[in-house]
């Protein structure tokens, strides 16, 4: 048993296509005193009736419910959280792909853990469920992180407006002051602004932006 809560009994939902899997959940979770198993469900039809019936505090959700797809759970994760603001939905799967966290997330779950964490962290998970925070063991946290940066290093070479069109006066062969007089601005305003994209191009010459620009398909 892992170290006792003070707080009241949390009620959970297992949802996992496995039988077997549900009964080694429930014989593990059971042994903690503030943990109680209120049902189980194997597929998305039966976890939106036994989380209406039932109405659990937390739902341990598996993403693959069935051999024909993944993430299954992802959609379902959606609607329990929609139809349920007040319900907790913590992922427990085998599945780990760094998107597939994040959109987790999306979704509304509040944790994410892969089923070979240890007992007394996936307690913990399911504790800070209850209490409204969020929860991820260390490879879903890893994960998550990832791709967030990556979807920051997208940002940072996302195109303005201004910077698209200087761009396409500069695959005209267009000077930095014909690029001022057509846009009515000064000419170390155009300056700035083709620095700004030679370094989201991470290129070195005018030339060399345009042909990134037009390999990533922005003109």
């Amino acid at each position: 048993m892992t170290e006792a809560a003070t707080g009241p009994v949390i009620s959970i939902v297992l949802v996992d296509d496995h039988a077997i899997v549900r009964q080694g959940l429930r014989a593990v979770l059971e042994r903690e005193d503030d943990l109680r198993i209120v049902a189980e469900a194997s597929s998305p039809a039966e976890t939106l009736a036994v989380v209406g019936r039932a109405r659990p505090d937390i739902v341990l959700l598996d993403l693959k419910l069935s051999p024909a797809a993944d993430t299954e759970g992802l959609d379902l994760c959606a609607r329990l959280t929609r139809e349920h603001p007040g319900l907790g939905v913590l992922v427990l799967t085998t599945l780990l792909d760094d998107h597939l966290v994040v959109d987790a997330i999306h979704c509304g779950a509040k944790g994410y853990v892969v089923k070979d964490v240890d007992t007394s962290e996936l307690v913990r998970a399911i504790r800070a469920v209850s209490r409204g925070d969020s929860a991820f063991d260390a490879r879903s946290a890893a994960a998550m992180v990832r791709t967030l940066n990556a979807a920051g290093e997208a940002d940072s070479r996302r195109l303005t407006e201004r910077e698209l069109q200087v761009l396409r006066m500069l695959a005209q062969g267009m000077s930095n002051r014909d690029i001022g007089g057509r846009l009515y601005i000064s000419e170390t305003t155009v300056k700035f602004h083709v620095g700004n994209l030679m370094r989201k191009l991470e290129v070195s010459r005018r030339a060399e932006a345009v042909y990134a620009a037009s390999k990533l398909g922005f003109i």
